[in-house]
């Protein structure tokens, strides 16, 4: 064991993948703005942002496929940004599997090792061990094109698994797949990601599919990062207008206005006013702000209820247990609500919510959010 590897083992590193000061920029346009994230061993993270946001670019800089123009990239406690990809230890998984279509099965999860060097044995025992895992043993004598998609995915992420790299970095691999068999892939990838137990960094624009897998998310738009945390966090607890708006199905519904005073408390004054929840005052220069609520958060309620605001449902949408309602009030500001199915609306109906107070989050005019007592 040389030096270098003594002192790793005696001492491994606190991140699988660290991402110091990251940017990347083509002429005039930049792609990734100064990213800082460090990944724990065994995290499923995920990078998530609309199309065009820098998380496919950053996942290639981590692997070796591009440069960044500043900043370091550290895998495995080790300087990555001279290694060639090959010599990185991550393992990469493609949109559309990458698989070679005059190998078989077999030989596809093979190579990586064959390509290694690997003594035969050694890549016998482990492809029956990465075929078994993926419940690939009855299909190791076909080719790519004789398989179905899920098929094909799994026999990629076996390519992957079966090098034993620090991380595996996946770009959107189910994108291809129709929806039911998404879910399916979901689940298994989850259930594969607890077995092996590796650092995943995993790339979507679909905001259902980074909420149900990932341990942390990380937001960017625009190549910027713009909040990094647990789902439930970065649901609950947004920390702009962006991402209020882009995490969650319906998005967070929201209403410009201003902070106002009222029998001793705080108010919002916009499309409706609404007390806010709050102890303490809340202090804007401009006293602009931005009012948003999840539609789970409002409720219907009585016309005596404090808080009371009158609406007119515009439409119903069914989800199965559940509905949305969009509704509009006397402003002609519009919302949408989320009723459970023991309540019967129609188009038409004029109804009563509430804005529950623990579900009541306030922006500031630069977007960002303005932290108030009942956040949780």
């Amino acid at each position: 064991m040389n030096r270098f590897a003594e002192n790793a083992a005696a001492n491994p590193p606190r991140y699988a993948v660290e991402i110091v000061g990251v940017s990347k920029r083509y002429g005039a346009v930049t792609a990734l703005d100064s990213v800082n994230l460090d990944i724990e061993p065994g995290e499923f993270l995920v990078l998530l942002g609309p199309s065009g946001c820098g998380k496919t670019t950053l996942l290639k800089i981590v692997a070796g496929l591009e440069e960044p123009t500043d900043g370091e990239v550290y895998i495995g406690g080790r300087l990555a940004n001279y290694l060639r990809p090959k010599a990185r230890d991550v393992a990469m998984v493609f949109q559309n599997y990458a698989l070679y279509p005059h190998m078989t099965v077999e030989t596809n999860l093979a190579f990586p090792l064959r390509m290694r060097g690997a003594p035969k044995p050694e890549v016998s025992q482990r492809v029956s061990e990465v075929s078994a895992l993926l419940g690939l043993g009855d299909q190791l004598a076909k080719y790519p094109d004789q398989l179905s998609g899920g098929q094909r995915q799994r026999v990629a992420l076996g390519r992957a698994i079966i090098r034993e790299p620090v991380a595996f970095l996946m770009d959107e691999p189910l994108s291809n797949l129709d929806a039911l068999l998404r879910v399916q892939m979901r689940t298994e990838l989850l259930r594969l990601h607890r077995r092996v137990g590796k650092t995943t960094v995993y790339v979507t624009h679909d905001q259902v599919e980074a909420m149900t897998m990932a341990d942390r998310i990380v937001v960017l738009r625009d190549g910027v990062v713009q909040q990094v945390g647990a789902t439930a966090e970065v649901y609950r607890q947004p920390a702009n207008r962006f991402v209020a708006t882009f995490v969650g199905s319906p998005p967070m519904n929201l209403f410009d206005g201003r902070l106002a005073s009222s029998n001793g408390g705080q108010v919002f004054e916009g499309p409706m006013t609404i007390a806010l929840p709050v102890s303490r005052p809340v202090t804007q220069p401009d006293g602009v702000i931005t009012l948003g609520i999840r539609p789970e958060d409002v409720e219907l309620t009585r016309e005596s209820e404090p808080g009371a605001v009158l609406a007119v449902v515009e439409l119903v949408e069914s989800i199965g247990a559940d509905s949305y309602v969009s509704v509009k009030f006397a402003s002609g500001a519009g919302a949408i609500i989320r009723i459970g199915p023991e309540t019967l609306l129609a188009e038409g109906d004029r109804i009563w919510l509430r804005f529950s107070p623990s579900g009541i989050r306030v922006f500031d005019s630069a977007g960002d959010r303005i932290a108030l007592d009942t956040d949780k």
